[in-house]
């Protein structure tokens, strides 16, 4: 018998044994299936880590999300790819353990990790049973805290990650994308690839991985949701045992964005795949950050625009109506800086202009007359409706006290959330398009043949 399949079956009797007793019969502190101030724990640990922790005793398992401020933001243009090089190096060797010790150590009990690279951020999330939260913790704790980054480890994920980018540069979606944000974000950190180029991940070394870790790796900014069976004063003694005596004296303050330079007029740039049937254009500008009073009505505007039924008006427009596009819609992704919003469609080389030209006609429109009372009506039902199903896991809600957490929401903010979304008027939602969208110099960026 492998070692998997004797997790595996370790896991099967421990669920049989807690859904036979403890979870058939015990009910979750709260009866508001929405996360409150009433039911979610806060907690700041002396040394800075935020933990935020709500038990559900209705199952056996436990959740984990969180993230702490080493992402790629703190990376020289030469070395592109570190961040995320980094966090993927940290469960290949990490305190006693090498590579297949860790897998093992997680497999021997049936439960899941995984980390990641982000811009402003490395992430990481898992899942276990309850009894295993102290197995989790420590492996969490480890490839925090004390990663080897083994020689040969290092050249097996760089072929790997060299591997992804090859395959990067043939994907006209992914390439359209690279561009776009070439094109709006220019002078200012988020124009670079989270994953970096080539040339900059060949070039960075075993030293460059741990001193990144060594200098950014920390519990200042680190957030910790922990979500599941398991109280929340024995959450915060156990994540204190783990991670509690961390410091990191020299870790730096996360840097400060600069402000984006908005596009005067049309900027639209083409980057050539030969061989392609399809091109993929984006066009769009900068938008909200999630903390901006206006970010919910833009996002009910976007809805409208290219997101509801087939993808809104876009997708009605320029893929049903006109039969020019593969795929079109709409998106929008606020976060610490202001993301993106813009329009995403494959279409056939030869009809890139005239979907260009569909599609610039439905910004107008949008900053131009407020949405329909219908179209506002059907995205909020959608908004609200949706809410629930998205809190009905453990994961949903970790990730719910994560974001809550990282863009000071605060702790009612999902109970209140309906009434948010039913007090968004035509008139805000008129307001946000206008003030983030113009049609006359618009980023436009192509990829394809």
């Amino acid at each position: 018998m492998t070692r998997k399949s004797e997790g595996e079956k370790r896991k099967a009797q421990n669920v049989k044994r807690h859904y036979g007793s403890r979870f058939t019969h015990s009910a979750s502190p709260s009866t508001n299936a929405i996360p409150g101030s009433d039911d979610i724990t806060r907690t700041v640990l002396p040394n800075g880590i935020v933990i935020l922790t709500r038990a559900n005793f209705n199952s056996p398992s436990v959740v984990i999300s969180g993230s702490l401020t080493a992402g790629s933001l703190f990376v020289t243009p030469d070395k592109l790819g570190l961040a995320d090089f980094t966090a993927s190096m940290l469960m290949r060797g990490a305190g006693e353990r090498g590579f297949q010790q860790i897998y093992d150590a997680l497999e021997s009990v049936g439960a899941s990790l995984s980390f990641g690279g982000g811009t402003h951020t490395t992430s990481f999330g898992g899942r276990a049973l309850a009894e295993d939260l102290d197995v989790l913790l420590q492996l969490v704790a480890d490839c925090l805290r004390r990663p080897t980054f083994p020689a040969e480890q290092v050249e097996r994920l760089r072929a790997q990650l060299l591997t992804g980018l090859a395959i990067r540069a043939q994907d006209t979606g992914e390439m359209a994308s690279m561009t776009f944000d070439q094109i709006i974000y220019a002078n200012h950190p988020y124009q670079y690839p989270e994953d970096g180029y080539p040339e900059t991940v060949q070039a960075i070394t075993r030293d460059d991985l741990a001193a990144f870790h060594r200098k950014h790796f920390g519990p200042k900014g680190m957030i910790l949701t922990v979500v599941g069976a398991v109280e929340p004063s024995v959450v915060v003694e156990k994540v204190a045992a783990a991670l509690g005596d961390w410091q990191n004296l020299g870790q730096p303050e996360p840097p400060v964005l600069p402000d984006i330079i908005p596009l005067a007029s049309e900027s639209r740039r083409k980057f050539d795949i030969p061989g392609k049937s399809q091109s993929d254009l984006a066009m769009g500008l900068a938008g909200p950050l999630r903390r901006s009073p206006d970010f919910v009505a833009a996002s009910l505007g976007n809805s409208v625009l290219g997101q509801f039924g087939m993808f809104g008006r876009i997708g009605d427009v320029v893929r049903e109506q006109a039969g020019l596009a593969y795929y079109a819609f709409s998106n929008l992704s606020g976060g610490l800086g202001p993301g993106p919003w813009y329009i995403s469609a494959g279409v056939d080389p030869a009809n890139v202009e005239q979907a260009i030209e569909l599609i610039r006609k439905e910004i107008a429109r949008f900053v131009t007359e407020p949405v329909s009372e219908a179209e506002l009506s059907d995205s909020q039902a959608n908004f609200i409706g949706r809410m629930p199903l998205s809190l009905e896991t453990n994961a949903g809600v970790a990730s719910a006290l994560l974001n809550i957490e990282r863009y000071s929401l605060g702790l009612d903010y999902y109970r209140c959330y309906p009434d948010l979304i039913r007090s968004i008027t035509r008139e805000d939602v008129l307001a946000a398009a206008q003030k983030y969208l113009h049609p006359d110099r618009l980023g436009i960026a192509v990829a394809g043949s």
